[in-house]
């Protein structure tokens, strides 16, 4: 197998109040995808569940990020995969007694070619 690369797409997602880092993250990944219909896989003879997604996760608390519900979130692909590493940011509120978090998303996305 050959996997080449077709795209590379960025988002953020937070979570404003709670500090649920899986939430931001869902919410990264949507971002990222939200505004891109990837046409190229029917010029390439491919179906869009032919893709493989790889996604990358900054966040601050990057052990609390349940990462199957986050590829939940991606409609298509086959086989992805997510990675998931210390990043984003994490903002605590002036009393210290909540924090808003602020987690990326890289999606990258490849076919077998």
């Amino acid at each position: 197998m050959a996997k080449n690369r077709f795209l590379l797409e960025m988002g953020m997602g937070t979570d404003l109040h709670g500090k649920d880092n899986t939430k931001a993250a869902v919410r990264a990944i949507r971002e990222a995808i939200w505004h891109n219909s990837f046409g190229a896989a029917k010029h390439l003879g491919k179906d869009v569940d032919d893709m493989f997604v790889d996604v990358t996760i900054g966040a601050p608390d990057p052990s609390s990020v349940n990462g199957d519900e986050v590829l939940d979130a991606l409609p298509h692909g086959n086989n992805n995969t997510i990675t998931i590493v210390q990043g984003g940011l994490e903002v605590p509120n002036e009393d210290g007694t909540d924090s808003s978090i602020i987690v990326n998303a890289a999606v990258v996305v490849s076919f077998d070619m």
